[in-house]
């Protein structure tokens, strides 16, 4: 009763399905507590429990009845956590919505707590526990949606950790292995067209070739001292009866490399050649490791590639000594050339600049044009290519992060005996 002999307008109020309901906000959200479940049916003055639901999705609740206002909020520690933000916003990033019952009251309802409770929404939290924290797990079942990911999913993004950063100087150093097989091809090629045109004669050829193998010989096993040979238990004898037995049956086996191809017409032969020489250009074993790369196929095309052009000479003798010369400088020198580099780079260099210079004068006395162009090459693989891949290095933009593959590091071997 009201002072004056009035009635309380909270006594006169009608009373809820569920019994009356309270009137503090303290009440309302223990009641809330209490009742898991919306009640089936609403009195006038009666408060309606309205269930949000769970996950990031908006909150839909029923709608309201006449007079009742439809405002839906979240709890006090939600509100915090999602930095204040209105009821019909998303959530934080990794704070999972908490299950509330909203009361929400009508007209009457509310002018019964007073001006200063006006249009409050009381929520009460059905769930109990405390809230949880993404994990990037499979295993366990969890409130976030199975393509949900947090802020911590970018923390872990990685570039270019794989990246090498070169120096120029030591990128030209390693171009010379393609610049002197270049010089090799080069060397063939104008060999054979001095044997074909007659101005170089095969013995001379051949004694030039048996000097500069001995030489060589005698100069890879100064380098080496002896090592290789003590690893491979080979001796010189050894090394020797092999060099006869490969001499004897090339030169038995002549006059069958100069008939070999006589059906074959000349163009085909020469487009068999060039292209043989290019796979031995792609194929060798410039010292990356890298899965085209095959030592044995890029000799067995360099091979192919004298005999068939060793069958357009015109003696047997010919033929002889330009595969015996092609074994030489596809087989023998590029072994020199990578002991040198490994002992002693500074002779590397000289001599690698020496045999490009013997190329050019060797060329330049078949075609002045064809010279040009050959050193131009020689100069952009040495020169500008590296120059272009140090540049493109700062370009380079690999990222890697959770989204990779699993790598298995572990040596596994163990589970295999």
């Amino acid at each position: 009763m009201q002072k004056g002999g009035g009635e309380d307008p909270a006594s006169s109020r009608s009373p809820s399905p569920g019994g009356s309901a309270p009137h503090s906000p303290a009440e309302l959200r223990g009641a809330g507590r209490e009742r898991r479940a919306p009640p089936t049916g609403h009195g006038d003055g009666g408060a309606r429990l309205c269930p949000l639901r769970r996950g990031f999705q908006r909150p839909q609740c029923e709608q309201a009845a006449p007079g009742e206002s439809s405002a839906v909020g979240y709890l006090p520690e939600e509100a915090s956590a999602r930095g204040g933000a209105g009821p019909h916003e998303a959530t934080a990033t990794g704070v999972p919505r908490i299950p509330v019952l909203c009361l929400q009251h009508s007209q009457a309802h509310s002018e019964a707590i007073g001006p200063s409770t006006d249009r409050r929404m009381v929520c009460a939290q059905v769930a109990t526990s405390p809230t949880r924290r993404w994990q990037k797990v499979l295993y366990e079942r969890q409130p976030f949606p199975d393509n949900y990911v947090d802020q911590r999913f970018l923390e872990e993004l990685r570039k270019n950790i794989h990246a090498r950063q070169y120096q120029y100087w030591a990128v030209v150093f390693e171009s010379g292995a393609v610049a002197q097989q270049l010089c090799s091809v080069c060397v063939f090629v104008v060999t054979w067209w001095y044997m074909d045109a007659g101005m170089l004669s095969p013995q001379g050829l051949f004694g030039a070739g048996l000097v500069s193998s001995l030489l060589g010989y005698v100069l890879f096993n100064v380098i080496d001292a002896g090592v290789g040979q003590q690893g491979s238990r080979r001796t010189w004898w050894a090394d020797l009866k092999s060099t006869l037995v490969f001499i004897a049956f090339t030169y038995g086996f002549s006059p069958v490399l100069k008939t070999l191809t006589e059906s074959i017409s000349t163009d085909t032969i020469y487009a068999m050649s060039a292209f043989m020489l290019l796979g031995h250009l792609i194929f060798f074993d410039y010292g990356a490791n890298a899965a085209i790369v095959s030592s044995t196929l890029s000799l067995n095309m360099a091979i192919f590639a004298s005999v068939c052009l060793a069958s357009r000479l015109p003696r047997s003798m010919h033929a002889f000594v330009m595969v015996t010369f092609a074994m030489q400088i596809f087989a023998l020198w590029p072994m020199l050339q990578k002991k040198l580099k490994a002992q002693t780079p500074r002779c590397y260099v000289v001599v690698t600049t020496l045999f490009a210079l013997a190329a050019l004068a060797g060329l330049m006395t078949i075609s002045s044009v064809g010279a040009v162009l050959f050193a131009l090459l020689l100069l952009c693989i040495s020169c500008l290519c590296p120059y272009c891949l140090i540049r493109l290095q700062l370009f380079k933009d690999n990222i890697h992060g959770p989204w990779d593959e699993a790598e298995i590091k572990e040596d596994l071997s163990r589970f295999l005996m």
